[in-house]
């Protein structure tokens, strides 16, 4: 019964109350200490609970719907976020109690310990820095710092391994690097939640501007009410801040507190631009260095590639911004992509910017143009389909396969940005060898949804945690190649509804364009499941081949596709006289030991076959 209790609460949670409350942070308008002082304004309006309180928030709000999706305590300190947990906590009925190692018994932690603010209130019972831990590894953390343990100093404890069951560790602050400067012992969480913790420290830091500088004993803490943090410390929380960013557990958990415990926000989590706008900015007015080397590479009719040569900065590099023909087209963190939907016979130039986390950018990078193909605007591969932003936690997304071929998406995944971050802060990827038949659709949905269930093919909640103003990207190799919403804007586009891709719509594209979708009404399962394309796939693959050189010398034949095929070569008389395979992009035939003459060229691919001569000189 405690399970499905909790699961009636948070459906009922997410049906409502997904958004920032409008307004909240409208005198949120200062830089560096000013802004972290007008955070606190805004913030420290608490309804405080109680630290006795806490327990019945755990046990409703910190439970695994992200992960296993099993319910149970959802613990920093056993959750495994690669595989299965080492041990489980059903929420109440696991509450510490009395422990001797791992796995006994959950209790509550102050992430900055309770000794540090003499246990008094509201700290001792502040939802956004108490979380549900494992009782052994909690008192193995005791009252130590957060930071980067040196592998070769761990400390020993009798009664628990180091590093625990989950990689959590005790040990000597790693002294180089990001950390370096700190020698004592400190306690390391592992990577899924070290922007967690981190963020924790800046809601604190800024909750308690007027208290904190009388809490100087604690080493983590510089005595000041601004920095707030001694420069080592500060240097790993931004580190950790910057690599680990917002996961849908948090934005979850300070919706909850806000709306339904103690009535604030962690403002780092609804704005995680605002920590370095707050602690790097009085240091950070160098501009990263221009980008080098941008080649525009690889044209298919309807697209283009590009790479660049990463940029330097002193805080670091966050993105960059790419133009095309000295307009804004996209925004990406990799020192590569693909520009899709070009038209065909085109000529396009790119030239690329870097931009660091307060917003400093670097000169242009020098132009580089290249023209697409001669073929069809369609471009061959998987697209979004549709988006289903409907009740509580009724959200879906397709997408579709019309390649003629089955895809394997071992090279697909899916990144969402919250709140319009400028960067993605959600990443996703497909179950192991899962496949689309050409002609087919992937279904992923939310973990909670009530709707279209029969459908389903993977459930997700991290990745379908949008609320209608999130971008959500499909990429290959790690290259966008189709979005819905705009990376980096907030703006509303589709809210309580349901979206479905045009027919006539046969590419992915790395523009959001809403007039390619229709909308219909909310929770709607009309469409899902199944996606029409009008457009003569025939035609597609036609275009999809281009021979580099017909006739060619040598013993090499070069041939351009956009599909998969399966390849053979005969001579006049239809004799088989080599075969092998085709890969999207630009392929190289090895070794064709041919005479002078006329061939014949067969493309298979799963319902089709494409026949062209070709002629070696």
């Amino acid at each position: 019964m405690k399970k499905l209790h909790s699961v009636i609460i948070l459906f009922c949670f997410h049906l409502g109350i997904s958004q920032i409350p409008t307004g909240y942070y409208d005198n949120a308008t200062g830089n560096s200490y000013n802004l972290k002082t007008q955070l606190h304004n805004i913030i420290n309006q608490q309804n405080d609970q109680g630290y006795s309180a806490i327990d019945g928030f755990f046990s409703d709000y910190d439970i695994d719907n992200y992960f296993e999706i099993d319910f149970t305590i959802l613990d920093i300190y056993s959750e495994n976020p690669n595989g299965d947990d080492p041990y489980n906590f059903t929420p109440s009925d696991d509450e510490c109690g009395n422990y001797s190692q791992e796995g006994d018994c959950y209790n509550k932690e102050h992430i900055i310990p309770k000794s540090v603010f003499n246990e008094e209130s509201p700290m001792q019972g502040d939802a956004h820095h108490l979380l549900p831990t494992d009782g052994r590894v909690n008192g193995f953390r005791g009252n130590f710092p957060i930071g980067r343990v040196d592998d070769n100093n761990l400390s020993s404890q009798s009664g628990i391994s180091n590093p625990t069951q989950n990689g959590s560790k005790l040990g000597n602050n790693l002294n180089e690097g990001y950390s370096s400067g700190y020698n004592g012992i400190v306690f390391e969480p592992i990577d899924e939640f070290k922007g967690d913790v981190a963020r924790i420290h800046f809601y604190f830091a800024t909750r308690y501007e007027n208290l904190i500088s009388n809490w100087s004993d604690y080493d983590m803490f510089n005595g000041t009410n601004d920095q707030v943090f001694d420069n080592t410390f500060l240097n790993i929380l931004i580190e950790w801040h910057n690599m680990d960013p917002v996961s849908q557990k948090e934005i979850d958990r300070n919706n909850a507190i806000y709306y339904e415990h103690q009535g604030n926000r962690n403002p780092f989590v609804d704005h995680p631009e605002y920590v370095n706008a707050i602690w790097n900015f009085q240091n950070d007015d160098e501009a990263p260095s221009t980008p080098l080397n941008l080649v525009a590479t690889n044209p298919s009719s309807t697209s283009i590639d590009l790479y660049w040569d990463p940029s330097s900065d002193n805080i670091g590099v966050s993105s960059y911004d790419v133009y095309m023909d000295g307009i804004y087209n996209t925004n990406v963190n990799t020192t590569n992509t693909i520009i899709i939907g070009l038209s065909p016979e085109t000529n396009y130039c790119f030239s690329v910017i870097a931009k660091d986390s307060s917003n400093n950018s670097s000169a242009a990078s020098e132009i580089s143009c290249e023209t697409t193909l001669e073929g069809s605007t369609g471009n061959i591969d998987l697209f979004f389909s549709e988006y289903i932003e409907g009740s509580g936690n009724n959200k879906a997304l397709e997408i579709a396969n019309f390649t003629e071929n089955l895809i394997n998406l071992n090279d697909y995944s899916l990144k969402l940005s919250s709140n319009g971050n400028s960067n993605w802060t959600i990443n996703y990827s497909f179950p192991s060898n899962s496949n689309i038949e050409s002609g087919e659709v992937y279904v992923i949905a939310n973990g909670g949804a009530a709707i279209c269930s029969e459908v389903y093919d993977n459930l997700n909640n991290n990745i379908t945690g949008f609320n209608g103003n999130d971008a959500i990207g499909l990429f290959k190799n790690d290259i966008l190649i189709d979005i819905i919403g705009t990376l980096g804007n907030s703006d509303t586009f589709a809210q309580n509804t349901t979206l479905v891709r045009n027919s006539d719509v046969a590419a992915g594209s790395s523009i959001f364009d809403i007039n390619q979708w229709g909308s219909y009404e909310i929770n709607s399962c009309e469409n899902l499941g199944v996606h029409n394309q009008v457009l003569g796939v025939e035609n597609h693959i036609l275009n999809s081949i281009k021979l580099v050189s017909n006739p060619f010398n040598g013993n090499i034949l070069e041939i351009i596709s956009a599909c998969y095929f399966k390849y053979e070569i005969l001579n006049i008389s239809g004799v088989k006289l080599y075969n092998g395979n085709i890969n999207p992009g630009l392929n190289q035939i090895h070794d064709l030991l041919l005479s002078s003459g006329t061939y014949i060229l067969k493309l298979i691919s799963k319902n089709s076959i494409v026949v062209k001569k070709i002629l070696r000189k």
